[in-house]
């Protein structure tokens, strides 16, 4: 019984540290450009909490699915998500703002 009060709280206490890495806040921004065929978009947003940055910004981003460029155009205000990978930044969810 002490060895699974253990294990237990060792996995809580893993999940706990591993879930601020893998939280996605929404973030507000304007879609400045679009380059579909290198699948990547370009933002200009407000701080953006969960990736670091406290200032706003204009930057270029990759997307995680091309497809989620569909929705979007230039010019358009959007919420997104991104994740930090090895590889950069990384929009993972996209949609136009209300």
């Amino acid at each position: 019984m002490k060895k699974l009060a253990q294990l237990t709280t060792a996995a809580a206490l893993t999940l706990a540290l591993l879930a601020p890495v893998y939280a996605a806040d929404s973030i507000s921004g304007e879609v400045k450009k679009i380059d579909a065929a290198a699948g990547k978009v370009t933002l200009k947003h407000g701080p953006a909490k969960s990736l670091g940055m406290t200032e706003p910004m204009t930057m270029v981003y990759q997307v995680k699915d091309p497809a989620l460029l569909n929705a979007v155009k230039v010019g358009d205000k959007v919420k997104f998500e991104a994740v930090e990978d090895s590889s950069g930044y990384t929009v993972t969810k996209i949609e136009k703002g209300k």
